[in-house]
C-alpha cells in the first residue's frame, strides 16, 4: 500500500494573496516618493535595458535594491516593514485567505515563496499562520544593509530551488502551489495541484 504523502501548500504572495504589487509601496514608504523617483529616473539606462531585454528583472532589482538600501539601517527598516505589514492587511483577497484557511483545518504545511522582501513579509506571513517563509532577503553587516541581496532574487526557479533546500525532494510531498505571473511557472509545474490565478474574479477558486 502507497503511504499517504504529507501535504504542502506553497502560496506567491503579491497578487496571489493579495490584490496588488507589496514591493513598490514599501519603498514609497521607506523612502518617499521623492527619493524614489529621483533613484529611478537615474536608472532610465538601466529601464531601457530591462525594456529590451538586455537585462533581466532580477538584474534591475538588485540594482534598484543596491541605491536605495546601501547603508540603511536595519532597525529602522524593520520597524517600517512592520508598518507596512499593517496596510498589507487591506489589501489581502479574501478568497485567498479562505483557501490558506482551508489548508490549516486540513493541517497541511504552509510554505509562503515570495520575490518580495522579507523585511515586510515576516510579520505578514507569521499572522496569516504560515509554517515556512522563502523571500528575497537583503543581505546587511553591523546592523546595515550593504546592498547586496542573502542569495538570489526568489523568483522563477529559485522558487524551487528555496523549497528543495527546504523540504527535500518534492516528490515526497503532495504539492499545492498557487501563483499568478510567469514568474511562478516553475512552482506551478512542479506542483501535484497548479492553480493559476486562482483568486481572481472568475479564477477557479474565487
Amino acid at each position: 500500500m502507497e503511504l499517504k504523502r504529507p501535504i504542502v501548500a506553497a502560496f506567491d504572495f503579491d497578487i496571489t494573496i493579495t490584490d496588488r504589487d507589496t514591493f513598490l509601496p514599501f519603498l514609497k514608504l521607506a523612502f518617499g516618493s521623492l527619493l524614489l523617483n529621483k533613484v529611478l529616473l537615474s536608472m532610465a539606462f538601466d529601464g531601457l535595458s530591462f525594456a529590451l531585454g538586455f537585462i533581466n528583472r532580477d538584474q534591475f532589482k538588485k540594482k534598484l535594491i543596491q541605491k536605495l538600501f546601501t547603508g540603511c539601517s536595519t532597525e529602522s527598516m524593520t520597524e517600517i516593514g512592520k508598518l507596512h505589514a499593517i496596510h498589507i492587511e487591506q489589501w489581502l483577497r479574501p478568497s485567498a485567505l479562505a483557501r490558506i484557511q482551508w489548508h490549516k483545518e486540513r493541517g497541511d504545511r504552509l510554505i509562503m515563496v515570495s520575490a518580495s522582501l522579507d523585511i515586510y513579509l515576516k510579520p505578514v506571513a507569521e499572522k496569516l499562520g504560515f509554517d515556512n517563509l522563502l523571500c528575497t532577503q537583503l543581505s546587511s553587516y553591523n546592523h546595515l544593509y550593504d546592498g547586496d541581496l542573502v542569495g538570489l532574487n526568489c523568483r522563477g526557479p529559485e522558487k524551487i530551488v528555496r523549497l528543495n533546500e527546504l523540504l527535500g525532494s518534492l516528490s515526497k510531498f503532495e504539492l499545492y502551489s498557487y501563483g499568478d505571473s510567469t514568474g511562478d511557472k516553475e512552482l506551478l509545474k512542479a506542483a501535484d495541484h497548479p492553480f493559476y490565478r486562482a483568486f481572481e474574479q472568475g479564477g477557479a477558486l474565487y
